[in-house]
């Protein structure tokens, strides 16, 4: 077995192990290998990710297109066109800032943990499991939502275009569901390949998206039909920009907080790249740069949709209550003719499969990183499994898609309960992002060692900014649009008791059991002191012990016991 004496301290990350430790590699690693070592973790993955091919799996997640349409009720139905406009303007700074954060911690622990890790090894000593335990379980909720929210504003701009097509078909709240698990099941196939053709998969899926943003771009304004109805071609700005739409109870300044929901939903998936970082050649870099890139480029083209459709909507109320059930298909009726509706309809279908299958490629490397820690129990011993022939993490794929499927059965309780698979997308990412860019802005003082992407003197100013955003918004996204009699169960935003629900009882696995046993990340790899060549700790592995971030900052596990096992 070869030996690398070379301490974590001379590697640019920020790792479960401490300055003198050495890791054990059982042949030579590549550069990018000798990082994930030093995090604690051995190769399991082939690298075939590089900077585009992870922006093009982020900008797939984020499926602008899909997003928008899927997003509209809320977008253009609490506040109207200026939350359209500057909504998405405030928000998208306030977002960058996030994602900038995140590229940063990123560069400094390129690991599919992602977030979780980071929140393990930089969250005071102690307090390590905790923090991983409840970022861990926030992120993942948000992962395993993605795709069925994403599926079902799929599966319901198909049955609008039926209904298009045959103005005597209804869609009907069962039709919806079968749908949408039938689009699941399809793309769980396609995300058990091998990782090389998952990424050119999402590569042509992604450049497909692009192509079809421009498309739509140039298309609404080119040949939407205002003037045919005796209107302008465009609305007047200050129409777009001042007059806000009475979408809830709330004063304009907080109905325009919430419509920020359909920006951040949005613009959740630029997190991918941190999630496939272990497949990711030059990581430390490519990765945090696919994050910001795929921010700042959504969010840019983002906001020159939600402008597009801004200037040109007819009619707010008509398109949030349309029969057809897809307020986006209502409105590119109101503005475009039949031929060009469907054939933006086709595009915008075509780039949520997309969309979905690169959300369910994500949340699988996700829920194998938690298994890989045994975040969920006995069933960890199924999930972490990677695939033998395809080397991807087929089981974490299929239990992903049977939660998706067991949660679009909020379709049955209406477009409001079905709403909560975004809002809890939206609050559940705000949380688990948040978590440890606040540790590391306000609490780990000189702990945390840069990657080679970091923000410099503007890391804590940016940090701050996105912590104080999270903090006003995530209590905005649990609000209902009516109050005092008009609120009743349909009305009701659900969002608090589907993410705080889960969230509550993995609080109390934590008291009544979990705190006991679980430690944080687990090191998979053999390690040693420096100038120490006669004793190696090892790491988990088919029948080793394992160590963990606490045991790792502390020496000593919650017993007292000393960690892992010398050989």
């Amino acid at each position: 077995m070869a030996e690398r004496k070379k301490s974590m301290a001379e590697d640019q990350v920020t790792s479960v192990f401490t300055a003198g430790d050495v890791p054990v590699y059982e042949r030579e690693y590549t550069a990018d290998e000798e990082v994930l070592a030093a995090l604690g973790y051995k190769p399991e993955f082939k690298r075939e990710f590089s900077l585009w091919t992870s922006f093009c799996v982020s900008f797939a997640v984020l499926g602008l297109l899909p997003s928008f349409a899927s997003t509209l009720y809320y977008g253009m139905g609490y506040a109207g066109t200026p939350g359209m406009t500057w909504g998405w303007l405030i928000a998208m700074i306030f977002i960058q800032c996030v994602a900038m954060s995140m590229a940063e911690l990123c560069s400094a622990m390129p690991t599919s943990g992602g977030l979780y890790y980071a929140a393990a090894v930089l969250a005071p000593p102690g307090w390590g499991p905790l923090a991983a335990w409840i970022t861990g379980w926030s992120n993942w909720l948000v992962q395993i939502t993605g795709a069925p929210s994403v599926d079902y504003g799929m599966a319901s701009m198909i049955l609008a275009a039926a209904s298009i097509t045959n103005p005597a078909f209804v869609p009907q709240n069962y039709q919806v569901f079968l749908l949408t698990m039938f689009i699941m099941v399809i793309q769980s196939f396609i995300s058990s390949m091998p990782t090389k053709w998952i990424a050119n998969f999402n590569s042509v899926g992604s450049t497909f998206n692009i192509i079809a943003l421009f498309i739509v771009l140039i298309m609404i304004p080119a040949a939407n039909t205002r003037a045919d109805q005796g209107m302008p071609k465009f609305k007047p700005a200050n129409e777009v920009w001042g007059n806000f739409y009475d979408g809830t109870s709330f004063p304009n300044g907080m109905a325009m907080l919430m419509s920020f929901v359909a920006v951040i939903w949005t613009m959740s998936g630029y997190d991918a790249p941190f999630h496939l970082s272990e497949e990711c050649s030059n990581a430390n870099i490519a990765s945090p740069r696919a994050i910001v890139l795929t921010s700042g480029v959504g969010g840019l083209f983002g906001w020159f949709l939600q402008l597009v459709v801004a200037y040109t909507v007819v009619d707010i109320d008509a398109a949030l209550e349309s029969d057809l059930g897809q307020p986006y298909a209502a409105y590119l009726l109101q503005v475009l003719p039949q031929n060009v509706t469907l054939a933006i309809l086709a595009l915008t279908i075509m780039c949520a499969f997309s969309m979905g299958q690169g959300c369910m490629v994500a949340a699988s490397r996700v829920t194998f990183a938690y298994s890989r820690d045994d975040c969920f129990g006995p069933l960890s011993t199924i999930t972490k499994r990677v695939n033998r022939y395809t080397h991807t993490p087929v089981n974490a794929v299929w239990f992903n898609t049977l939660i998706g499927i067991a949660m679009t059965v909020l379709i049955f309780g209406g477009e409001l309960a079905a709403g909560a698979l975004f809002s809890i997308g939206a609050v559940a990412a705000f949380v688990a992002f948040t978590i440890p860019i606040f540790i590391r802005v306000f609490l780990v003082g000189d702990r945390f060692r840069p990657g080679p992407w970091h923000l410099g003197r503007a890391s804590k100013p940016i940090g701050a900014a996105a912590c104080a955003f999270v903090l006003l918004m995530v209590p905005v996204l649990m609000l209902p649009s009516v109050t005092g009699s008009e609120l009743d169960a349909r009305a009701m935003n659900w969002t608090c008791l589907v993410y705080g629900g889960p969230m509550v009882f993995v609080l109390v696995w934590w008291v009544v059991s979990a705190r006991k046993w679980f430690k944080g990340p687990k090191v998979n790899i053999e390690h040693q002191m420096l100038g120490r060549s006669e004793t190696a700790i090892e790491g988990v592995g088919d029948e080793g012990s394992s160590s963990s971030v606490s045991s790792m900052k502390d020496g000593k596990g919650v017993d007292g016991d000393k960690v892992g096992k010398m050989a």
